[in-house]
């Protein structure tokens, strides 16, 4: 859906030949093409180049609810100064994104008039008043919205309460990414699409095999998120959870009425398989989530969800249902889209960024367990700074070198995901 209704792409050509840079990265999703453009503008006489397996956006980065949100999952918000530097460093990271855009003049679909997590039940609605007021008193801007408030914003059926974020928004990744590939091509970055790597051999210098040539480098950027223990990288850090998103037809200014949608980016609820939406700014109206059925992890960390979406109908019906239960004037909204993305998840849900290797070459982003679109963005700013030897801002951050683990070995994980599932009808993961 994201990549519909935009100009036709022609992907660069594959690599052929053997090559040399100073930087290789492996990825062209968010947290790849943000590290290049955040190193090439720093250092403008570096040899970058991008290796993408398929085309630019074809990952989670493409394939998402086009949430840009604040906050970084799985971490625990009771001391006022950790609270506001999370806080104050997703903001920035939304408004990175924003203001690259309008920088370069971009022409990437985006919104930003805020998102609202809803709360279903009255307890959890009170807990949630009170949050805000204490985070208010650290000086972070949230707003609550009682039920009454709320049936004005957005017309949810059982919802007792929100919480107001009025800096957070929605993006086209696609958008993003691909908008961006001329101007990092004529700053000098070198990019092959269609050019998976199928080796890494590590060293002072790191060689990188691909199927038209063997690339050298003296530092790689490992940008690969749920697919990074293919590289065989964090493969007890992160597995790869794949995750069904279903997007109406465009709707118009009535028919957004009669569901009861307001001037608001989109929404999550407060269930551990979290219901999310969000408006494009054409008006289709995106949702994933819900339950078990939106999301599935297969065998042996299986990056690509087969034959989705037709092999995943019962998914996106379960999706659609949830859907109507929210808003049951979508009954009668045809759905147009359905698509399944690849996520990074690690058991404390909270990502890593930092560099590893015996020569500290190989710099690594990954596991934003479901705030990708802000932290992917943020980390090719984190990334760039960590490599010039220029991160002391970073440090007293949670995602900074996090240490993954935690995740079993096969069969005990693929026996422990499903098995815990079922039971509970929640996510397996450690305490943060």
């Amino acid at each position: 859906m994201w990549s519909e209704a935009g100009p036709v792409y022609e992907p660069v050509p594959p690599l052929r030949g053997d090559a040399v840079a100073d930087v290789v990265i492996i990825g062209g999703g968010f947290t790849g093409v943000s590290t290049a453009y955040h190193l090439i503008r720093r250092f403008p006489s570096l040899r970058i180049m991008i290796l993408e397996a398929r085309h630019l956006a074809n990952g989670a980065s493409g394939r998402n609810g086009g949430m840009m949100l604040n906050w970084i999952n799985g971490v625990s918000y009771r001391d006022p100064h950790l609270t506001r530097r999370v806080y104050e460093t997703t903001r920035a990271g939304i408004d990175g994104i924003v203001g690259m855009i309008q920088e370069h003049d971009l022409p990437v679909r985006h919104r930003r008039d805020g998102c609202l997590e809803v709360l279903t039940d009255a307890r959890r609605a009170e807990a949630a008043h009170a949050r805000v007021e204490r985070l208010a008193g650290w000086g972070i801007p949230l707003q609550y919205l009682d039920g009454a408030t709320l049936a004005t914003r957005l017309g949810l059926r059982g919802a007792a309460g929100a919480v107001l974020d009025a800096t957070e928004g929605q993006l086209n990744g696609v958008d993003l990414l691909r908008s961006l590939r001329p101007l990092l091509l004529a700053w000098g970055v070198a990019l092959h699409e269609d050019t998976p790597v199928l080796r890494i051999q590590e060293g002072r210098t790191i060689e990188l095999t691909t199927p038209g040539g063997v690339v050298r480098a003296s530092a790689i950027v490992l940008a690969t998120n749920g697919y990074t223990p293919r590289l065989g990288y964090f493969k007890t850090g992160i597995f790869p959870l794949h995750s069904h998103v279903i997007a109406t037809e465009p709707l118009d200014p009535g028919v957004r009425a009669a569901l009861g949608w307001g001037q608001v980016a989109g929404f999550s609820d407060d269930h551990d398989r979290i219901a999310y939406a969000s408006m494009t700014p054409a008006g289709e109206l995106v949702f994933g989530g819900g339950s078990n059925a939106a999301y599935a992890y297969l065998y042996g960390n299986q990056t690509s969800y087969p034959g989705s979406p037709g092999s995943a109908g019962p998914a996106f019906e379960a999706i659609r249902r949830r859907l109507v239960g929210y808003f049951p004037e979508a009954e009668r909204v045809r759905i147009a889209h359905r698509w399944t993305g690849t996520l990074g998840i690690t058991m404390s849900r909270i990502c890593s960024m930092g560099v590893r290797g015996e020569h500290r070459n190989v710099y690594y982003a990954l596991g934003y367990s479901g705030h990708g679109v802000t932290l992917g963005n943020l980390a090719g700013r984190v990334l760039c700074d960590i490599y010039a030897g220029d991160d002391a801002r970073w440090q007293d951050l949670p995602f900074y070198m996090y240490p993954l683990g935690g995740v079993p070995p096969e069969p005990l994980r693929w026996l422990g995901y499903h098995a815990y599932t079922k039971l509970t009808g929640r996510s397996p993961r450690n305490a943060a």
